[in-house]
C-alpha cells in the first residue's frame, strides 16, 4: 500500500517495480495499490494515462482526499508513504518527505518486500 501526494518520476519507478513484484508473486496472493491524496480534478485522467504509458497492470491506482482515509493517520509531512502488511499486521513502513524518494530509498523499500510473504516451510528431519 502506497500513499502519495503527487505523481513523480521516482514514485513512478517505485510503482513499476511494485507492479512487477505483484505480477511475479500472484501465487502468493500479493496485491498492491497506490492511494493518491489529492483533490486535483485532472488526476483521474493523468493516472489512466500513466497506467497506460508505463504498462501498470496489477497495481491499483486510486484517489482519496488530501487528508487520506480515516484511521490511517497518514503524515501530512510525508510526500510518499509505503506500508507493507500481511494478515492486517504492518511489517514495514517507510515515509518520505518531498524529494527524499530516490533510487537508494526505493531499494530500501523493496528490500522489505519479502517480509510480507510466508516463511518457506522447513523440511522435516528425522
Amino acid at each position: 500500500m502506497i500513499f502519495a501526494r503527487e505523481v513523480s518520476d521516482s514514485l513512478t519507478s517505485l510503482v513499476k517495480k511494485i507492479d512487477a513484484a505483484t505480477a511475479k508473486n500472484s501465487k502468493a496472493k500479493m496485491g498492491s495499490f497506490v492511494v493518491f491524496l489529492s483533490d486535483d480534478e485532472k488526476l483521474n485522467d493523468n493516472l489512466k494515462n500513466l497506467a497506460d504509458k508505463e504498462s501498470i497492470k496489477k497495481c491499483v491506482l486510486s484517489i482519496d482526499n488530501p487528508a487520506g482515509p480515516k484511521g490511517y493517520e497518514v503524515s501530512k509531512d510525508a510526500d510518499v508513504t509505503v506500508v507493507f502488511y500481511t494478515g492486517r499486521k504492518v511489517v514495514a513502513n517507510h515515509a518520505f518527505k518531498k524529494g527524499e524518494l530516490n533510487s537508494a530509498a526505493i531499494d530500501r523499500v523493496l528490500a522489505d518486500l519479502p517480509k510480507i510473504f510466508p516463511a518457506p516451510k522447513k523440511a522435516a528431519t528425522n
